[in-house]
């Protein structure tokens, strides 16, 4: 019964550490996104952007164009 208990408290204290890490991942993570926001100005994060859209057009999502 001792092995068992033991076992089960170990198998617990892993879980609690492997959330612990995802948890601290998961705060501490920066995406590219952020990060070109927080360095760049405007005209960075236009030149970035794509020049037409993977979508249809329907004038929501994606704008129309007339030209």
């Amino acid at each position: 019964m001792k092995f068992e208990a033991f076992m089960l408290r170990s198998l617990f204290v892993a879980c609690l550490l492997v959330c612990g890490l995802v948890l601290g991942a998961m705060v501490n993570a920066s995406p590219d996104a952020i990060r070109l926001a927080s360095a760049g100005s405007a005209g960075q994060l236009l030149i970035a952007a794509p020049t037409s859209c993977a979508l249809p057009a329907d004038g929501v999502v994606c704008p129309r164009t007339n030209g």
